[in-house]
């Protein structure tokens, strides 16, 4: 899985499959640490994982929830029409909402404009 760090967001990009194994606890693992460190923006490039199963649907439903609830932001980019197909049948398009994007700038560019809560509470 490649980690980076683009202006304050953090980019995990899990390969290949997400059906539970090393590539979905390796993400689940980041999620969870990234979240107790109090990572604020979050983004998940699906470009390179070509299968998700249950288990990869609930580390993505999770990361939403763990961020959400601290009023923090996950946003999922660059994901297989097949998979985009999954996620509406589950219903997570719905939890996601306009944090789903075509591509990592347009994810990046969403983010820039979200004011960081040091931002907002300097306002």
């Amino acid at each position: 899985m490649d980690v980076r760090n683009v202006d304050g967001v953090i980019i995990l990009t899990p390969k290949g499959l997400l059906i539970g194994g090393k590539e979905t606890d390796d993400l689940e693992s980041r999620i969870k640490d990234l979240d107790s460190a109090g990572n604020e923006k979050l983004l998940i490039n699906l470009g390179k994982t070509t299968f998700m199963s249950s288990m990869g649907l609930a580390a993505l439903f999770l990361a939403h929830a763990k961020y959400v609830r601290r009023g923090a932001r996950v946003k999922l980019c660059a994901v297989d029409r097949k998979i985009q197909q999954l996620f509406v049948l589950v219903k997570l398009t719905l939890i996601y909402g306009d944090d789903l994007h075509d591509s990592e700038e347009d994810a990046l560019a969403s983010f820039r404009r979200i004011p960081s809560k040091a931002e907002a509470t300097a306002g």
